[in-house]
């Protein structure tokens, strides 16, 4: 009775849902490089719409792609 004891406060000790140092590292790696991958992906995409022309800038893309608006010399 003893040993079941024992094994039964062993159980309830152990939280079945904890994870160890490595796993949490490997799980935070692999949310890092999806995330990664979808923001180049975007931004890939991004820069295929602004090259063909069918998204509006926003005031940094203009002022990177088309500085003369941006020219007060005419003034």
């Amino acid at each position: 009775m003893g040993a079941e004891a024992e094994e039964q406060e062993n159980k309830q000790g152990e939280n079945p849902r904890s994870m160890t140092k490595a796993q949490f590292l490997a799980w935070k790696r692999q949310k890092d490089d999806d995330a990664s991958a979808r923001r180049a992906e975007a931004a890939r995409k991004r820069a295929e719409d602004i090259a063909s022309g069918t998204v509006q800038l926003n005031g940094r893309e203009l002022f990177v792609h088309e500085p003369w608006v941006f020219d007060n010399t005419l003034y």
